[in-house]
């Protein structure tokens, strides 16, 4: 139907009630001459176009009354409502965005976007979008970040939980350093050489859409070497290892990369007061007023009941935390997982018994250095009856879940459960401290890739941050832990939501040995600190 057309049918009293009887009234005494019906037709169209008319019920319900029976049950199939009382049934449709895309249709009506024709020049509002953009809630964290930065403290922990985007918000807050000092150095320190990568690769996304000037990224870990020439107006990425290893042979080094530095960030900063990586970081920061220190964590606390150590770190920060707040939501858990950006986990346990008892030494091992004893992990790794559990529920997860990622209770046992699944049939392989770094990077691809097949990845030691695999949507932990940030790591593995990439579901897996303690809920993790930073 032609809506030009169609608009003949409409007569004066409905036009003057479409313009409105201000509009008239104005008009007859603003005028000499008598308008005439196609011309308040016409002003009609001026005033609102075809599209705005039928997007309005008012004006549509007008223009609707004007079809014949046989149009109103036609358009009524097309809108698939009832079509025996056509005219009610139109008047009581919900007219959301397809029900009108349907109706402009009806009417032969091109919404005003859908026009090629270049009028760009004409248009006083246009919409942007950002090239690397945050989430309110993110963005909210840095900009509280950047204020004590600079005008509170010169030391702040960034309290986000494992897969809402610690990297990517605490970059935005290193680029409004470097606009501010645009000749400064940037230092970012990860223990592991994963945690190192991802930081470097990420800045280099980011600072390709945020960046004012040229910075080179240098990346100090490995093999690599640092040079005084590297340390001006860079972006540098190094290894805590590595780096505390120099600062031992070479502590005027130290001081030179530090005055450098307009900011320092320590990735997994709840490693902060570990006594190697606190040394390094005073070394760093203490002797420069004008830096200041980032720390990022899911997780800010050492231990899990530990109140001595986790003060520490508490006011070795100066208590100056920025945790991620939601409006609405007592634990911000909740709505990354409401929102998809986190994945919903399904928690549960698989129980074993062991058949060992701990000893009164290895209980004292646990409560004086709140990890269970090595001889305990053999012991759990070489149980047959344990592993033929651990087995069967890889085989079990695999029916459902493409990606599979499993922490091992030690090297062996990792390598172990590893080559039995591969043996029945399962792409499966092993990652340790010892796996050779050319083939856990070829695995770790291989992982990541969105093949259809199902792959599972063993891993001990060395997955459990800095390892980023979206399509991962199960966990199975069969390394038991006394240590809630390390579960909160292996668990945060599985996690990443549909929004970021990742899955809606997601399913964590926890071995539970009938002598041994553990945890099952991430969520809580997030807020067992909080009362040693109040």
């Amino acid at each position: 139907m032609n809506f030009d057309t169609f608009m003949t049918r409409v007569e004066a009293e409905s036009v003057q009630e479409l313009l409105g009887v201000d509009l008239i009234r104005v008009m007859r005494a603003t005028s000499t001459k008598e308008f005439s019906l196609s011309e308040q037709r016409a002003l009609l169209l001026e005033q609102m176009s075809p599209e705005q008319l039928l997007a309005n019920k008012k004006s549509r319900d007008v223009l609707l009354d004007l079809l014949r029976t046989e149009e109103a049950q036609v358009l009524c199939r097309i809108l698939r409502i009832d079509d025996a009382k056509p005219f009610s049934s139109l008047k009581r449709c919900r007219f959301g965005r397809e029900n009108l895309k349907k109706l402009n249709e009806f009417f032969s009506v091109t919404p005003v976007e859908e026009f090629q024709e270049d009028v760009e020049s004409h248009k006083l509002l246009t919409r942007v979008m950002p090239s690397y953009p945050l989430f309110a809630h993110q963005l909210k964290a840095s900009n509280e970040a950047l204020y004590l930065l600079r005008n509170e403290h010169r030391k702040v922990l960034l309290h986000m939980p494992t897969g809402s985007g610690k990297t990517r918000t605490a970059l935005t807050i290193i680029s409004n350093f470097l606009w501010a000092q645009p000749s400064s150095t940037i230092l970012w320190l990860a223990h592991s050489e994963e945690l190192c990568e991802q930081a470097a690769s990420e800045f280099e996304t980011a600072w390709n859409h945020l960046g004012s000037h040229e910075i080179r990224v240098v990346r100090y870990w490995g093999s690599e070497d640092l040079s005084s020439a590297d340390m001006n107006q860079a972006f540098v990425v190094a290894g805590l290892q590595k780096l505390y290893s120099r600062a031992k042979s070479d502590i005027a080094f130290i001081g030179q990369l530090g005055s450098k530095c307009s900011l320092v960030v320590m990735d997994e900063a709840h490693q902060a007061v570990a006594p190697t990586y606190k040394t390094l970081l005073e070394a760093l920061f203490d002797p420069f007023p004008s830096s200041s220190l980032l720390g990022l964590s899911a997780t800010p606390g050492r231990t899990w009941d530990d109140l001595d150590a986790d003060e520490e770190l508490a006011r070795f920060f100066g208590r100056s935390k920025v945790r991620l707040e939601i409006p609405g939501f007592d634990n911000p858990v909740d709505y990354l997982i409401e929102n998809e950006y986190l994945a919903k986990p399904t928690f549960r346990s698989l129980l074993v018994n062991s058949g060992f008892n701990l000893t009164d030494s290895d209980r004292k091992a646990i409560q004086d250095r709140f990890e269970i004893p090595k001889s305990v992990m053999k012991r759990l790794s070489e149980n047959e009856a344990r592993n033929v559990k651990v087995i069967a529920e890889i085989f079990s997860l695999a029916r459902y879940h493409k990606r599979i990622i499993v922490f091992a209770a030690t090297v062996a046992h990792a390598n172990v459960l590893a080559f039995t699944a591969r043996a029945n049939g399962l792409w499966s392989y092993a990652i340790t401290g010892g796996t050779e770094q050319a083939t856990r990077k070829k695995l770790i691809e291989e992982f990541q890739s969105d093949s259809n097949d199902v792959r599972v990845l063993i891993n001990y030691g060395v997955l459990t941050t800095g390892f980023d695999a979206p399509l991962t949507s199960a966990a199975l932990i069969a390394r038991p832990t006394v240590s809630l940030v390390l579960y909160s790591q292996m668990v945060g593995r599985a996690m990443r939501g549909r929004r970021a990439g990742g899955n809606s579901d997601c399913e964590i897996v926890t071995v539970v040995d009938s002598a041994l303690p553990g945890f099952g809920n991430v969520g809580e993790a997030f807020m067992n600190w909080e009362d040693i930073w109040e």
